[in-house]
């Protein structure tokens, strides 16, 4: 009996240091496209209804990515989307949820609160599984592969309702960016209709 018991506790603790090692392996691939100065990288994005691809800016919370059918501006709380195709630009305060479905390193606001984690490796990558713990998260459930020697986030897919997203991301590189980078100036966009949805 006693036996079984210390069986049981290493199982416990083996589950828990599974779990901090894959939480630490986050801590460090957020920490890698935090930095203070700005982070530029491009990305390839796959979906059900079909695939894009583009380049992003993220500084702390803010972001600027650029894709053949919109440019999307977010300045930490307002969020701006340009259509090219209509010439119109959608102004939002976007959720957590939207946010990660448009920024593929939104995840670094995620993964702290609400998930469970495990991880494993594939190659010279770290697999780290989330599965949400809590039923109003709107992100169901979250793959994100990272880098084993850089700790680089190279690959984010993510369950939204009954639909897979995933994000490839490459040629990550530390950047200076200015803040104004980051909202939308109705200057470049003159003849932009503009719909405010807040």
């Amino acid at each position: 009996m006693k036996k079984i018991g210390i069986v049981i506790a290493a199982m416990l603790f083996s589950i828990g240091s599974y779990a901090q090692s894959a939480k630490s392996i986050l801590d460090k691939a957020a920490a890698t496209i935090s930095a203070q100065q700005g982070v530029k990288a491009n990305f390839k994005m796959t979906a059900t209804n079909g695939s894009t691809s583009g380049s992003i800016a993220v500084k702390g919370r803010k972001f600027y990515a650029t894709t053949p059918q919109a440019t999307v501006w977010f300045d930490g709380k307002t969020q701006w989307t340009y259509m090219k195709n209509n010439d119109e630009v959608n102004v939002s305060n976007p959720t957590e949820a939207q946010l990660q479905a448009i920024n593929p390193y939104n995840f670094i606001h995620l993964y702290q609160r609400g998930y469970n984690y495990t991880v494993n490796t594939a190659g010279k990558d770290y697999v780290v599984h989330l599965l949400a713990s809590n039923p109003k998260n709107k992100i169901k459930e979250m793959f994100i592969a990272v880098d084993k020697k850089s700790y680089q986030p190279k690959q984010v897919k993510m369950l939204q309702g009954k639909k897979w997203t995933t994000f490839d991301i490459s040629n990550i590189k530390k950047e200076k960016l200015a803040d104004v980078q980051f909202r939308f100036n109705s200057k470049d966009f003159p003849k932009a209709e503009i719909i405010d949805l807040r």
